[in-house]
């Protein structure tokens, strides 16, 4: 009777350590889910955060990528159109001046030449050796084709010369620079016409003052613009201009 009252007694004993030992393992896999499921919420939202930023990165990195591939598209279109302007203006100016009436005299291309009366004209002059348009110049230049507007019918007769200095040949080609800086400028500024160019070059042949000066010198580095007209409105009175300091 004991020797069951003490089985009973051991298997209640043992019953009661597994009751604890499963009560303690429940407790510790609560407290141990409890302490754990807020740092596995916020390491997903780590997680999420970071995976966003990386695609927001991406995106961004793409939006740049393709502005920096329109600019350069851009850039690269603006320079190509650039340079055509830059072909078309250097062919329309080679074509004008192709189109310019070079000569020897005035009288030799222009019929009835007697029928035209001179209306204005305008001298300019340029420095040693040069033949680029001054500040000057263009002034004068431009005093000078305000008259162009008012006469229907006329012609321009520019004359390029030097100073006696240097080869005669080499003049001649300089007389001809000079005329064509001025030709080019009224043409491009005022719209007028190749047509009515006549360009004479004449290098040292014809002074207008004597070269034994400075000041005589720096008179024959010009080039004179004639403006000429076959219509009634040649009737008024010449009118001339000049740039009076020499270059």
């Amino acid at each position: 009777m004991k020797a069951d009252i003490f089985r009973s007694l051991r298997a209640f004993s043992a019953l009661g350590a597994v009751s604890m030992l499963l009560v303690t393992g429940c407790s510790t896999k609560n407290y141990v889910r409890k302490q754990t499921t807020p740092i596995i919420q916020h390491t997903n939202e780590l997680d999420d955060a970071t995976a966003k930023n990386n695609r927001n990165i991406k995106d961004v990195d793409q939006r740049a990528q393709q502005g920096i591939t329109q600019a350069q598209s851009s850039a690269e279109t603006a320079g190509q159109k650039a340079t055509q302007a830059g072909q078309s203006a250097t062919q329309a100016q080679s074509s004008a001046q192709e189109a310019v009436t070079r000569a020897d005299s005035l009288a030799s291309v222009v019929k009835n030449l007697d029928n035209y009366k001179s209306i204005s004209d305008v001298s300019v002059t340029f420095g040693f050796d040069k033949a680029v348009l001054t500040k000057a110049d263009k002034a004068e230049l431009d005093k000078f084709a305000t008259r162009l507007g008012d006469v229907k019918s006329y012609i321009l007769e520019v004359t390029g010369g030097t100073d006696s200095t240097g080869d005669a040949q080499y003049n001649y080609g300089l007389s001809q620079r000079r005329a064509d800086a001025v030709v080019q400028y009224l043409a491009a500024t005022y719209n007028v016409a190749p047509h009515r160019f006549y360009l004479i070059g004449i290098g040292k042949d014809q002074e207008v003052a004597p070269n034994t000066t400075a000041a005589g010198r720096a008179k024959n580095r010009r080039v004179l613009v004639q403006l000429l007209s076959n219509t009634a409105d040649a009737s008024a009175a010449p009118q001339t201009g000049s740039v009076s300091q020499p270059k």
